[in-house]
């Protein structure tokens, strides 16, 4: 048989050339690297723009772009201060509560640095974790679109990132307390749903409701909800199966849980308006999908298909009563549901958790019994609430000292995107 060299596209050839490309400089994977490429752009999807269409849809006409704009604008801001110095904060060091300075302004990602327990470049590592951080304090839009003012979102945004969101990252994913203490969070029920929705809560409650609640407009476009809603399902792969950190079976798996756990929790949702209002709605299909999805993250990569099928029907059925008791038993306007979709169903994940990991095929082990879980996922919940809470209240009345959160009832009335932006979303030629 004539060797490689001298048959340079022989299939033996091309095997070595992939063998030689699979190792991209020491401990780097062409495969693992490859899909958590993938998996951060469909993460920063989930932002730019699902996030943005879903939350456009469902307000007024006259605010659809003051949403579609402060979207832009979380995730540039995010962007500038994870590289600053949220990444260093998050993921450096070995500190219980916080990280340390060594990677301020990324000054040590090379391009041959690969990050400690993986086969990937620091530098992808660095931009699939600055995705979560942006499509966080991007969540929490929904609880105060409509009424207020364009600089107190940037305000809030960049100092929550740095006082809520950096630190429990590294409580429970950068080597911090949490971690240590078996915080099991796969993919952000408490780093990024209950942080974002409890803090949606507190900021809704301070800045007030709108005008006329607890009467709600309808949402003005629903079918751009429907669009933002499936790209948001299709981004979710890469938010859960990407936080596998390499490509394999757990990513499959993950996939898998997430897919089912959207799907079971949309029907229940439907079937729950079916029964109630004698006809299943669109907009509370997708709902029901998103809450299915945020359910199912921090258990997606322990449990198999069954344990998400379970997570999706749970999260769906409660979420939707959640919704109701936010808006009418604490009469607090979080205007698109984010304490009652993403923090209610990301505690709930969280804490089935323990139950369902070994539950059917396809799902892991628990290194302690089922109870004593329970008992660190309970602790980890409230800590990270409370935490939320009440960093986010200071956040918010430094805030409204500094510069005020709310916009004039006459610019609420005349909507965001002309008072706050001068532009409107729609012209209509007559």
């Amino acid at each position: 048989m004539r060797n490689a060299a001298a048959c340079p596209n022989s299939l033996h050839a091309i095997f070595e050339r992939c063998l030689d490309f699979g190792q991209q400089g020491e401990g780097m994977d062409s495969g693992d690297t490859a899909w958590m490429l993938v998996s951060t752009v469909l993460v920063l999807m989930m932002t730019l723009p699902a996030l943005g269409f879903f939350y456009a849809g469902l307000v007024q006409a006259k605010n659809v772009l003051s949403v579609l704009v402060q979207c832009v604008a979380i995730a540039c801001l995010v962007s500038v201060l994870w590289f600053a110095c949220g990444y260093s904060l998050a993921f450096s060091g070995s500190g219980p509560w916080i990280g340390d300075v060594a990677a301020l302004w990324l000054g040590n990602v090379s391009r041959e640095a690969v990050h400690a327990g993986t086969r990937l470049p620091e530098s992808v590592f660095v931009m699939f974790q600055m995705t979560f951080a942006i499509i966080t304090p991007a969540l929490i839009i929904g609880a105060y679109v409509e009424r207020i003012r364009y600089a107190a979102v940037l305000t809030i945004s960049g100092l929550w990132l740095l006082i809520v969101y950096v630190p429990v990252t590294h409580w429970i994913w950068g080597g911090g307390w949490l971690g240590r203490m078996g915080t099991m969070d796969y993919a952000g029920g408490l780093v990024v749903h209950l942080t974002a929705g409890i803090s949606a809560l507190v900021i809704a409650w301070q800045l007030g409701p709108r005008e006329h609640f607890p009467r709600i407009n309808p949402p003005h476009a629903p079918w751009m909800v429907m669009v933002g809603a499936a790209m948001l399902w299709v981004g979710w792969f890469g938010f859960n199966a990407g936080s596998a950190l390499r490509a394999g079976g757990d990513a499959g798996m993950t996939m898998l849980a997430t897919h089912l756990s959207a799907a079971t929790a949309t029907l229940v949702w439907m079937g729950i308006e079916w029964a109630t209002f004698g006809k299943p709605s669109l907009v509370g299909a997708v709902t029901g999908t998103v809450a299915g999805l945020a359910t199912v993250t921090p258990a997606s990569g322990y449990v198999g298909p069954v344990g998400g099928v379970i997570l999706g029907a749970a999260g769906s059925f409660v979420c939707y009563y959640a919704v109701h008791i936010v808006k009418r038993g604490l009469k607090t306007d979080d205007a698109l549901d984010v304490l009652g979709v993403h923090g209610v169903g990301g505690t709930l994940g969280t804490l089935l958790l323990p139950f369902l990991v070994s539950l059917g095929a396809g799902g892991t082990q628990l290194s302690r019994p089922v109870f004593d879980q329970f008992v660190v996922q309970l602790e980890s919940a409230g800590v990270v609430g409370v935490w939320s809470a009440g960093a986010t209240l200071i956040i918010v009345l430094v805030t409204a000292r500094l510069i005020g959160l709310r916009v004039s009832r006459e610019d609420e009335i005349q909507g965001l995107d002309f008072s706050s932006h001068g532009e409107t979303g729609y012209h209509i030629n007559v």
